[in-house]
């Protein structure tokens, strides 16, 4: 008697399910990533400026002769 032949079907399994959640949840995680690390860079060229302008303020005092009263 020969048997019925057998048919593979592609039934998801929860380890398939699991990983497509996680790459949805990863891709949306790594866009988070990004936005801080530019805001970060943002903010650091925003205190580098303010530091730059800080200190020709500061060498221009320094410079500038007191004046007799």
């Amino acid at each position: 008697m020969q048997g019925s032949p057998v048919h593979a079907t592609a039934i998801p399994s929860v380890t398939g399910a699991l990983r497509a959640v996680e790459s949805v949840l990863l891709r949306r995680g790594q866009l988070t990533a990004r936005r801080n690390a530019w805001t970060a860079v943002l903010e650091d060229r925003r205190r580098a400026r303010a530091r730059y302008e800080a200190e020709h303020v500061l060498e221009a005092a320094a410079t500038r002769a007191p004046q007799a009263t």
